[in-house]
């Protein structure tokens, strides 16, 4: 089955990183996109970050532009968010995502919590 686990997430101050990593199972992991979204408390689902199944394109919600970066290791079936220069308004749990046979698949997510 079709298995995605995010780690990394916690406690950061403003201006801090955070690295989020997302390893996956069960699936041709190569051939597909990945994403990272987000969902802070009382809102919806956001797509932060996508990256190409080869890893040679990446697209970037304007929120997070400049700030951070998706990268994949296809050896190891991972996909990684470098979160840099973190602002509270980043606090959400963050989930890493794919789409197989025309539905989404998500992690458990992973809690990133920015705060003095």
């Amino acid at each position: 089955q079709v298995q995605l686990v995010e780690s990394g997430g916690g406690l950061v101050q403003p201006g801090g990183s955070l690295r989020l990593s997302c390893a996956a199972s069960g699936f041709s992991f190569s051939r597909y996109a990945m994403s990272w979204y987000r969902q802070a408390s009382g809102k919806e689902r956001e797509v932060v970050a996508t990256v190409s199944g080869p890893g040679d394109s990446t697209n970037y919600a304007d929120s997070v532009k400049g700030r951070f970066i998706i990268s994949r290791d296809n050896n190891k079936n991972t996909v990684y968010l470098q979160m840099n220069s973190l602002k509270p308004g980043d606090t959400a749990v963050y989930y890493c995502g794919t789409w197989l046979a025309s539905r989404p698949y998500w992690g458990q997510g992973t809690q990133v919590t920015v705060s003095s």
